[in-house]
């Protein structure tokens, strides 16, 4: 399986096989002068992983940061939903899915790197087993993805889970998004660099226990919402953060999630390490395949 993350501070393409080991791996920072400029970067990512690995891929699964847009209902077998991530200003309505099975001709599906996340935190990390959990992605941006009774949920617009955009310091920061205080516009890398002046990963101890006290604020409001227990939380800046964002995180969830059912949930660390992006974009691939969708569904 070809697979390709589309982050905000990087792209990087690999090669994985079906007990998710990554046979071929190469990154590239996210610069470029414009949309084409980008997507040929993309796709010499992919060429030298697919060389290296010498690997026939069955498909090419994408993890995007969002939003996306919704497919077209004229064309739904080309699959032609468009991505407008937040972070990348090059890419408006861009046709990333499309554009790439015109390049390799193989099945390829795009979804929301964090719906991404949640897919192969469930295949190989710390939701194994779990039929109802929340997978949170605070890196660059901040994005979620939700399964509920065994299922990735997509919304109307393929956007579920978006859990950057809950309001939770309604004074806070302007989100790209327009709104004020949501929590991408509080927690990600990109916002605590903004409000401390120097780099995230510098950021004092003070400034990494709010970002998880925040996180664990808007996880407490979907569990209650969605009656889930488990949170897994993924991204450089909250695995960065370490002990300082989830001891944060998993208090603060304590005392906002008080209704009995939500009560119990917890806050762990993802499981899958730097592998989850790509293990996430080939799961996303592999759905693809299993649910028979067209070609290039994304």
């Amino acid at each position: 399986m070809a697979a390709l993350d589309v982050g905000g501070t990087k792209l990087e393409a690999g090669v994985v096989d079906s007990g998710g080991r990554i046979l071929a791996r190469r990154r590239a920072p996210t610069v470029a002068d414009d949309a084409e400029d980008l997507l040929s970067t993309v796709v010499g990512l992919l060429e030298a992983v697919l060389d290296e690995s010498g690997e026939e891929p069955c498909a090419l699964g994408i993890g995007c940061g969002g939003p996306m847009g919704p497919p077209d209902p004229d064309h739904p077998e080309r699959g032609a939903r468009d991505v407008s991530p937040l972070n990348i200003a090059q890419w408006r309505s861009f046709p990333l899915g499309p554009r790439l099975l015109e390049h390799f001709g193989i099945p390829v599906r795009v979804d929301n790197d964090a719906k991404a996340l949640a897919l192969g935190e469930g295949r190989h990390g710390a939701a194994v087993g779990e039929r109802n959990y929340l997978a949170m992605v605070v890196s660059t941006g901040v994005g979620g993805g939700i399964v509920l009774d065994g299922r990735l949920l997509d919304g109307g617009s393929g956007n579920a889970g978006h859990i950057g955009h809950l309001v939770v310091d309604p004074g806070g920061r302007m989100c790209p998004c327009g709104s004020r205080g949501c929590l991408e516009a509080q927690i990600s890398g990109t916002a605590i660099a903004e409000s401390t002046g120097a780099p995230a990963e510098v950021a004092p101890v003070e400034v990494r226990r709010r970002a998880g006290t925040l996180a664990g604020r808007a996880v407490g409001s979907v569990c209650a919402l969605l009656d889930l227990q488990l949170a897994v939380v993924a991204g450089s800046v909250a695995l960065g953060y370490g002990a300082d964002f989830f001891d944060a995180a998993q208090q603060e969830l304590d005392r906002t999630a008080r209704i009995d059912f939500a009560r119990e949930a917890v806050i762990r660390p993802g499981g899958c390490g730097a592998d989850g992006p790509l293990l996430g974009a080939a799961a996303v691939g592999l759905e693809a395949l299993a649910s028979g969708r067209p070609a290039a569904t994304a």
